[in-house]
């Protein structure tokens, strides 16, 4: 269930905000919907955080790359 709330900003950032979501095809509402969601799905705490970083376990740290690897384009 949708559940109505009321926001206030700046007039001038809220038309920028509108002309933006228009040039996507979307609503400035339904940004508002897709920020307020990632907003809440931040990991609160150490296990959280832990089980989200858990998805970039391809990632290794600390690797050196070669002067040919960095200069590849």
């Amino acid at each position: 269930m949708l559940k109505n709330i009321t926001l206030s900003a700046e007039e001038v950032v809220i038309e920028r905000a509108r002309q933006r979501a228009e040039q996507n095809n979307t609503t400035l509402n339904s940004e508002f919907r897709r920020w307020l969601d990632q907003y809440v799905d931040v990991p609160q705490n150490l296990e959280e955080l832990t089980e989200f970083m858990k998805q970039f376990d391809y990632v290794k740290v600390g690797r050196k790359f070669s002067r040919e690897e960095l200069n590849e384009r």
